[in-house]
């Protein structure tokens, strides 16, 4: 493809800022070799700061974060701002994980001021974001999802036995606490008993106003990646061995005793269930260029259940999303190129639909 300007915009406003940066590290480390790119490390208070985009590997230091960087919605023309200067981009590419990234801010201020993106929309990032809204939308689409309960947090601090009674009405131990809108299995934990289900509900709450319980499930993990827009295919299967209790934010980030089985070690048809089902799952939030499922192949039943879809999912050295497209056939810079693709298709034709009915005139 040709060589496009690129905003890279990475860091963020949430638990997840250092999982950000070491995606962008990867992604600039090969879009700087074809394309133009722009650093833009967004700080934990939300300041835009535009870095040094002539080094190898992002810095961003306080000697290296050059000026601010400002975005105006309704300018005509895909840019971004300094005090000092008009920076012209084709397209921005959001590596932010969890709130004020994935779950549909950034994606509407893009919109707002007429720039590209990759990536899912306003309303698919809020969805695959927010776990209640996200699963409450895969049952409406016949998918299948393991029973779960949810509150808000204002309710457990002012009822919390009446909330651990609903939970224990309706979920048998062990459960999963979690909040609702956060990703990299940040403030999730496994609660055996009545217990160990005060402490974890009360972490969760550290992160998000909206907790969700889920039913925990003997089950193999399963992970699968889908690429596309309107027509969207599934990678090959992996599937994630952790060593710990469950895969949480150490197994992935800090330790390295996780098994990766790339592929997946399942029969024809239950790859072709899993790419399915995916692919179901990205078209009922309607997603848009990239998303990484989950699944779990339940123990003794063989039933598949959905955990979750990602809408920006990883992209470090170890993650799932680019290292199944790579075993599928798509090596890592054709899958940035492809991504980039999709998000100029989706912004054309956002762009071609009318936004004047034309019958009334000098309201």
């Amino acid at each position: 493809m040709k060589k496009l300007r690129i905003a890279l915009l990475f860091g963020g406003r949430s638990g997840e800022h250092e999982i950000s940066i070491r995606s962008a590290r990867s992604i600039h480390a090969v879009l700087r070799k074809t394309h133009s790119v722009l650093p833009v490390f967004i700080d934990k208070k939300g300041l835009w700061w535009r870095t040094d985009d002539t080094s190898e590997t992002l810095i961003f230091d306080k000697d290296h974060l050059k000026e601010r960087i400002f975005i105006h919605p309704g300018i005509e023309g895909s840019a971004l701002y300094t005090s000092k200067a008009q920076l012209q981009i084709d397209i921005a590419f959001p590596i932010l994980h969890g709130t004020f990234g994935e779950d549909g801010i950034i994606q509407g201020l893009l919109e707002s001021a007429g720039i590209p993106y990759v990536g899912a929309g306003v309303a698919a990032s809020a969805a695959g974001m927010d776990k209640v809204i996200m699963k409450a939308l895969f049952a409406q689409n016949d998918l299948p999802v393991a029973p779960y309960v949810w509150f808000y947090r204002n309710r457990w601090k002012d009822s919390a036995a009446e909330c651990i009674r609903q939970i224990e009405q309706n979920l048998k131990y062990p459960v999963f606490v979690k909040p609702a809108n956060l990703g990299s299995s940040v403030g999730i934990s496994k609660a055996q008993k009545r217990e160990e289900l005060g402490e974890a509900l009360k972490d969760a709450s550290r992160y998000d106003s909206k907790l969700i319980i889920e039913q925990g499930i003997h089950a193999r993990e399963i992970e699968c990646s889908v690429l596309g827009n309107e027509v969207a295919e599934a990678s090959q299967p992996g599937e994630i061995v952790p060593k710990r209790e469950f895969y949480d934010y150490v197994a992935k980030y800090v330790e390295d005793s996780t098994e990766l089985h790339l592929p997946a070690k399942l029969s024809r048809d239950q790859i072709r269930t899993v790419q399915t089902l995916s692919i179901r799952a990205f078209h009922a939030i309607g997603c848009s260029g990239m998303g990484r499922v989950d699944l779990f192949l339940e123990h003794g039943t063989g039933k598949f259940y959905l955990n979750e879809i990602n809408t920006i999912p990883g992209f470090t050295n170890i993650s799932m999303y680019p290292k199944l497209w790579e075993i599928t056939g798509l090596s890592f810079p054709a899958l940035l190129d492809r991504l980039l693709e999709l998000g100029l298709q989706r912004f054309n034709d956002i762009a071609s639909n009318e936004t004047s009915f034309g019958l009334i005139e000098n309201p």
